[in-house]
């Protein structure tokens, strides 16, 4: 027998004369590529999540590492998972200083990981789905369409009055990256001016300016310099260009879209791009209006200003507990009576598919919608010439029933734990729910375990509770029958 038939009778070679062992070693690299390109297409929902909570460890990592802190020593493991689940979750909350606690390699990690963060759950979960497949195919397209439209990752395919069609997601993919570097740029250009005239330096100012870009686009709410923004505390134009810089990322990537897409034709304009930028309005003036009226006569905050700082520091006021983050007074000075209302204005948060967090205006507006057409005996939910099914409104009342159940365990937890006063424990909760970044004061004085705590809040405050509900159900079962119906007593 030749030795070529002796490997064969072996099981060493194929009658081709190939190695089976080598074929099996060159396997394993594929089977890895088949695995991770069919978890990106199964489960987009299950598939983001696991990205998210991989990117917190990795800058948990990337963070700890002695050089990322200014005085070259560890940063402790509970400090390092709280500054990466609010780096990636682009929330702003801090356990440590920013300005001095980490390096300039450290504040370029977070510089890094909240361009990473804001880009969203599920559009970076598309990008690297369109990464490993190699081609946007209509599963790549059905996982980023959910990121404009839960009801993608909650109940498949819907009709074509969906926020972005199949045929757009190759362009809002683009929009989302394009958007991001020019606006970026463009308010960091804005800022240079106004960081050199209160006397930062011109070669610092070049990091500074781009850093405040990217907390104010991506709504972290971070700050590089001692003091945050008190020394720009009457600097209204820097003011003026952070708050518009907040209000592009929080209004989502569908929206910029529609407005890049037809700035002058409201009629195109999808009814998720009005329902989105009327309720955000609303809340901004709504908002200002009630601190301003709270808050004129208290000493420590409005009280010393005269009526124009009042009421301009009452809109920034409205606009950064939206999910700015940035703060000019201390929110911890605030009336009881303001820190509810900022705990209502974060909680609801900005538009889908954006930077922000919070339940999202669109589910107050579908909420609301719903209460009225309730109120009037109507049949259906309408809305500007157009009919909102019934299951995006049981998706709207299922967003704010998880929120309010992840506040409330998140809340009785912490306050457990620390012991400090119910108010000020619900609103950095809700501040890490909404990933806003405003505090009390309390999140830095939290220990251990209520830090772990509050990491998990963000965390799932970030990725959605419509992810969250999607990614655990994954395996539901449509149900092809229907049971007898009767009505309990409700009210």
């Amino acid at each position: 027998m030749s030795e070529g038939r002796r490997a064969v009778a072996r099981g060493r070679r194929d009658p081709f004369g190939e190695d089976r062992s080598r074929l099996v070693v060159r396997s394993w690299p594929r089977r890895a590529f088949d695995y991770l390109r069919t978890r990106t297409t199964s489960s987009p929902a299950r598939f983001a999540v696991g990205v998210f909570a991989a990117l917190i460890l990795l800058f948990t990592a990337l963070l700890s590492l002695p050089a990322a802190a200014a005085d070259g020593e560890p940063t402790s493991l509970a400090d390092a998972v709280f500054m990466a689940a609010s780096t990636i979750c682009v929330t702003g909350l801090t356990t440590v200083d920013v300005a001095t606690h980490f390096s300039a390699f450290g504040k370029l990690i977070i510089f890094i990981g909240v361009n990473i963060g804001g880009m969203g759950v599920l559009t970076l979960a598309s990008i690297l789905g369109l990464i490993i497949s190699k081609r946007l195919g209509l599963r790549a397209k059905l996982i980023a369409a959910s990121d404009t439209n839960p009801m993608r990752s909650h109940a498949g395919p819907v009709n074509e009055s969906q926020t972005v069609r199949l045929g757009e997601v190759g362009q809002l993919l683009r929009t989302v990256a394009l958007s991001t570097l020019l606006i970026e740029g463009l308010v960091a250009l804005l800022l240079y001016p106004s960081l050199v005239i209160a006397g930062i330096g011109p070669i610092d100012a070049l990091w500074e300016a781009p850093f405040y870009a990217a907390m104010s686009f991506t709504n972290t709410g971070f700050t590089p310099n001692p003091g945050g923004l008190t020394p720009f505390a009457d600097d209204y134009l820097l003011l003026t260009v952070l708050m518009m810089s907040v209000f592009l990322g929080s209004i989502g990537f569908p929206v910029i879209y529609t407005l890049w897409k037809h700035v002058w034709h409201v009629r195109r304009w999808s009814l998720h791009a009005k329902l989105t930028l009327i309720t955000t309005t609303t809340l901004f003036f709504a908002g200002a209006a009630a601190f301003l009226v709270l808050e004129y006569s208290n000493p420590k905050t409005f009280g010393s200003m005269d009526a124009w700082d009042t009421t301009f520091q009452a809109f920034f006021l409205s606009a950064m507990t939206r999910s700015g983050g940035f703060s000019v007074v201390n929110v911890g000075d605030l009336y009881g009576s303001s820190i509810i209302v900022g705990c209502m204005l974060m909680f609801v948060g900005g538009g889908s598919a954006s930077t922000a967090g919070g339940i999202k205006v669109t589910t107050l507006a579908v909420l609301a919608l719903a209460v009225f057409s309730e109120a009037r005996g109507r049949q259906s939910v309408e809305s500007f010439g157009r009919r909102i099914p019934s299951d995006v409104q049981r998706v709207a009342l299922s967003v704010v029933a998880w929120g309010a159940t992840i506040v409330a365990l998140s809340t009785i937890i912490i306050a457990q734990i620390s012991k400090e006063p119910i108010a000020n424990v619900l609103f950095d909760v809700i501040s890490a729910f909404g990933t806003v970044g405003l505090s009390t004061g309390l999140t830095a004085e939290l220990s251990d375990p209520a830090v772990y705590v509050m990491a998990a809040t963000i965390f799932m405050g970030r990725i959605g509770t419509v992810t969250l509900a999607a990614a655990v159900a994954a395996t539901s079962r449509s149900q092809l029958y229907s049971l007898p119906v009767e009505r309990p007593i409700v009210g």
